[in-house]
């Protein structure tokens, strides 16, 4: 990646986070969603059923970490919203794949040719 493109080193990094975490703030980077709303992106994702066991601790977790935060949108409906930090560990990550999987024209224009 140019020098232009390339995320500060003081940036968040994902490495610490799983995949299915990375995943979480991957599918609130598009929108804030709700719950069941992540859960059935998730699901969609993996094609097989993601249970509330495993959803909700890792976003709870993930608000700890200050890179979600949840609010309410009525008593029973929490919403999840990617925070700045978390957008920072998105944008990390796609730069630390894009520099290693970039690696001469034709996959520059394979990439390109997804973003169109």
């Amino acid at each position: 990646m140019s020098e232009a493109q390339s995320v500060p080193e003081e940036s968040t990094t994902a490495h610490e986070l799983t995949a299915f975490q990375q995943n979480i703030l991957v599918i609130l980077a598009e929108e804030p969603r709700y719950g069941l709303a992540v859960k059935r992106e998730l699901e969609s994702y993996y094609g097989s059923e993601v249970n509330h066991g495993r959803l909700y601790p890792n976003l709870d977790d993930l608000v700890d970490q200050g890179y979600i935060e949840k609010s309410e949108l009525d008593k029973r409906t929490n919403q999840y919203a990617l925070t700045a930090a978390g957008h920072d560990v998105v944008l990390g990550q796609l730069a630390w794949v894009l520099d290693r999987f970039v690696t001469d024209e034709t996959r520059a224009d394979e990439v390109r040719a997804l973003l169109e």
